[in-house]
C-alpha cells in the first residue's frame, strides 16, 4: 500500500470510529434521537448549499429517491439510533463497536438470497462464528438481573439489522439491470434528508428537542458533522478510487479494536479479557468468511 494510500487509511479509520466517542460525548446534552436530528439536520442543509453551488440538485424522481432514502433511514437512522439508545445505557463504546462488526459478516452471508448471487459455506460460517464471538462478549459483560443491562447489550443488533438490509437494498441495486444510479453527493442529501425527517417524529414528541447548547456540545456536533459524516465519507470515496472496495470493507474491521483504544483513552472504558476474547473470535469468523472469495480470485487470475 502506498504511503498516501495508508495516510487516507488511517484518517478514515480514526474519523469514522471517533463517531462511536463523540456520540458518548454528545448524549449528556440531549437525547439520542435530538442529538441524531440537529446532526443531519445539518448534514442535509450543508449538502444541499454544496449541491446547489456546483448547481448538481436536482430532483430525480420517487423511483429513484425512494430506495436512496429507505437506505438513508436504515443505514443512517436505525442504525445510529441504536448506537446512541446503547451508549445512553451505559453500553462502553468498544462493546458497541464489537456488535455492529457483524454486519459485514451479515450482509456476505445474506447477498445471496437478495441478488442471487452464491453465498458460500465459509460466509455462513464466518457469520455464525463472528455471532458467537460477540455473543461471548455481550453474555459476560450483561447483568441478567438489570433490564436495562440486557436491554442496552441487546440494541446494538438493531443496528446490524438495519445497515445490513440498507446494504443488500444497495447491493441489489448495483447489480439489477436497468437501476438509475445518481451520483454519490447527491444520494447522500436523500439519505440525510430521509433520516432527517424519520427522526423529527421521535425527537419532538418524545424528547421535545430538549438540548443543552454548551460550548461542549456545539464542538462535538460539530465534529459528527464535518469530520465524521463528510470527512470520513469523503476519505472513503477517495479510497475507492485508489484501492479495490473490498479491501476499503475491510477497514471497517479495525472499528471495535480502535474504538475500545479511543474509549480507553477518552473515557478510561476497562478492556477486559472476555472482550478480547470475543475480538478475536470476530476476526476468526472474518478471516473464515473470505478464504472462499480469496481462493475463487486467485484461480481467476490465473487463468488469465
Amino acid at each position: 500500500m502506498k504511503r498516501t494510500t495508508l495516510v487516507l487509511a488511517t484518517g478514515f479509520v480514526f474519523l469514522w470510529n471517533s463517531g462511536f466517542i463523540g456520540a458518548e460525548y454528545g448524549l449528556p446534552y440531549t437525547g439520542p434521537f435530538t442529538l441524531l436530528f440537529w446532526r443531519y439536520l445539518a448534514l442535509t442543509l450543508v449538502i444541499l448549499f454544496y449541491l446547489l453551488v456546483r448547481k448538481r440538485f436536482r430532483w430525480v424522481g420517487w423511483k429513484v429517491a425512494g430506495p436512496n432514502m429507505l437506505i438513508g433511514v436504515l443505514a443512517h437512522g436505525v442504525w445510529l439510533t441504536c448506537v446512541l439508545l446503547a451508549l445512553d445505557n451505559q453500553v462502553p463504546a468498544g462493546i458497541v463497536a464489537l456488535v455492529v462488526a457483524l454486519q459485514p459478516l451479515a450482509t456476505g452471508a445474506f447477498s445471496g438470497l437478495v441478488t442471487g448471487e452464491r453465498t458460500h459455506f465459509y460466509q455462513w460460517l464466518g457469520l455464525i462464528l463472528g455471532f458467537l464471538g460477540v455473543a461471548l462478549t455481550v453474555t459476560f459483560r450483561m447483568d441478567f438481573g438489570s433490564y436495562t443491562s440486557v436491554f442496552g447489550y441487546l440494541i446494538p443488533l438493531g443496528s446490524v439489522i438495519g445497515i445490513t438490509i440498507a446494504s443488500l437494498i444497495q447491493r441489489r441495486m448495483e447489480v439489477k439491470k436497468g437501476t438509475n444510479k445518481i451520483p454519490i453527493d447527491l444520494a447522500l442529501f436523500y439519505q440525510s434528508l430521509a433520516t432527517t425527517l424519520a427522526l423529527a417524529l421521535p425527537a419532538i414528541f418524545v424528547e421535545d428537542l430538549s438540548t443543552q447548547w454548551e460550548s461542549e456540545f456545539i464542538y462535538t456536533m460539530t465534529w459528527l458533522i464535518l469530520a465524521v459524516s463528510l470527512g470520513a465519507y469523503a476519505l472513503m470515496w477517495l479510497l475507492i478510487e485508489r484501492i479495490d472496495a473490498t479491501r476499503v470493507a475491510s477497514l471497517f474491521y479495525l472499528g471495535p479494536p480502535v474504538t475500545m483504544l479511543m474509549a480507553w483513552v477518552a473515557f478510561g472504558d476497562k478492556v477486559q479479557m472476555m472482550d478480547v476474547a470475543g475480538l478475536g473470535i470476530i476476526v476468526g469468523g472474518i478471516l473464515l468468511s473470505q478464504v472462499k472469495q480469496r481462493n475463487k480470485v486467485s484461480v481467476k487470475e490465473s487463468s488469465r
